[in-house]
C-alpha cells in the first residue's frame, strides 16, 4: 500500500514526508506522539545553524532550506515570516561565518552603528517559523496528498517493516536507541515566552558571558532565550534560569521591560557527535527492508530540514531506480 514509511512526525519527519510525496511516493508517517507534542513544537524555530559545524554538504542543506522557507514566506505559508536580525559580536570578526553564503543580505554594520559595549554587528534577514501553525500545515500537506499518520511507539525500527519496503528514520533523540547510535545525546534548552510590546527585529548576543541571549519576536509573543546544556535531560523549567533569561534579554532589548510572562518551556535538542546523519544504512532491516537515516540535527532542525529532506528524497529515488533496474533484468 505504501512505498515508504517515515518514523517521526517532528519538522524533520514531516518535511521528509512532503518531499517524498512530491516525488510520487506513497507515504505513511509513524509517530509515538502527535506533531504538536514533539520537541519541534517547543523550538524557537529561527533559521540559524546553532552549534553546527559547516562543510559544503551542510551549507547546501542550509541554503536549500533557506530558499524553501523564504519562498514559503512569500506564499503566505502559516507561521513563516522573514525577519531582520542583529547579531551583536563580543570580539572582532575576522571573516564572515560559513553560513553567510546562504543568506541573501548578510552584511556587517558600520562601526558607528554598533552599540558601545560590542566589537561588531552582523545584520541579515532570515526565515522564522511559528511551529504550531507550521506543523499543522505540514501535516495537512501530507494527509491531503494521501498520506496517513499512524500512532505507534516503537521498540525497534524493524517494527514498521510491514508498512513499507523503505523506512526513513527521523526519530530525533530516540534514534540513540532505535538506531543504536551512541553519538546521539540531548541538549537541554529553556526559553521564556513574553507578550510582544511591538518588536519585529530579532537580536542575538550569543557570546554573552552570563549565557546565550536571543530575542525573537513572533506575531503574538516574543521568544526569549536561552540555554544550551549538553547531556541535561530534565524538562522541568527552572524559575531561576527563567529570571536570568529575562534579565539578560531585557538588558539587550530594553523595550521588553515589563512585558508579561506567558510561559516557560524546555525542550531537548536531538544532537549528535559528528553532526546530522543523513544516509542509507547499508545493513538495512531484518527481512530485507531498506533504511534511510535523517536525525541528529541538534538545534538546527528548522535550518537544515528541507535540505536534508531533499537528500532523503534523492536517496529514496536512487534506491527505487536500482530496484526497478534489477527487476527488469
Amino acid at each position: 500500500m505504501f512505498d515508504v514509511v517515515v518514523v517521526g512526525a517532528g519538522v524533520i519527519g514531516l518535511t521528509c514526508a512532503v518531499r517524498l510525496q512530491e516525488g510520487g511516493a506513497r507515504v505513511a508517517v509513524v509517530t509515538a506522539d502527535e506533531p504538536a507534542q514533539t520537541v519541534s513544537q517547543v523550538a524557537a524555530a529561527v533559521w540559524y545553524p546553532t552549534r553546527t559545524e559547516g562543510n559544503p554538504r551542510v551549507l547546501d542543506w542550509a541554503r536549500r532550506t533557506f530558499d524553501e522557507l523564504a519562498d514559503q514566506a512569500v506564499r503566505g505559508v502559516p507561521g513563516v515570516v522573514m525577519r531582520p536580525t542583529r547579531m551583536l559580536l563580543r570580539a572582532p570578526a575576522i571573516q564572515a561565518p560559513w553560513w553567510a553564503e546562504a543568506v541573501r543580505d548578510f552584511r556587517s554594520a558600520h562601526p558607528a552603528d554598533v552599540p558601545a559595549a560590542f566589537a561588531g554587528e552582523w545584520r541579515f534577514t532570515v526565515p522564522t517559523v511559528e511551529m504550531g501553525p507550521y506543523l499543522h500545515w505540514l501535516l495537512q500537506r501530507v494527509t491531503s496528498a494521501g498520506g496517513v499518520l499512524l500512532r505507534r511507539r516503537l521498540h525497534r525500527l524493524a517494527d514498521v517493516a510491514d508498512v513499507a519496503p523503505v523506512v526513513v528514520n527521523a526519530t530525533g533523540l530516540a534514534a540513540g536507541t532505535l538506531a543504536d547510535d551512541a553519538d546521539v545525546y540531548p541538549v537541554r534548552g529553556q526559553i521564556v515566552l513574553v507578550s510582544n510590546p511591538g518588536l519585529f527585529t530579532s537580536v542575538r548576543d550569543e557570546e554573552n558571558p552570563a549565557g546565550r541571549t536571543y530575542v525573537h519576536p513572533r506575531s503574538r509573543d516574543v521568544v526569549l532565550g536561552g540555554t544550551f546544556e549538553p547531556l541535561e535531560s530534565d524538562t522541568t523549567p527552572s524559575a531561576a534560569t527563567g529570571r536570568a533569561i529575562i534579565e539578560r534579554c531585557t538588558e539587550l532589548v530594553p523595550e521588553l521591560a515589563g512585558a508579561q510572562v506567558l510561559t516557560q518551556l524546555v525542550g531537548l535538542r536531538p544532537a549528535r557527535h559528528g553532526g546530522a546523519r543523513v544516509e542509507v544504512d547499508q545493513a538495512g532491516l531484518p527481512g530485507g527492508g531498506s533504511l534511510i537515516h535523517n536525525y541528529g540535527h541538534g538545534g538546527a532542525g528548522i535550518t537544515l530540514g528541507w535540505g536534508c529532506a531533499d537528500e532523503v528524497a534523492s536517496l529514496f529515488s536512487s534506491r527505487s531506480n536500482s530496484t526497478h533496474a534489477r527487476e527488469s533484468q
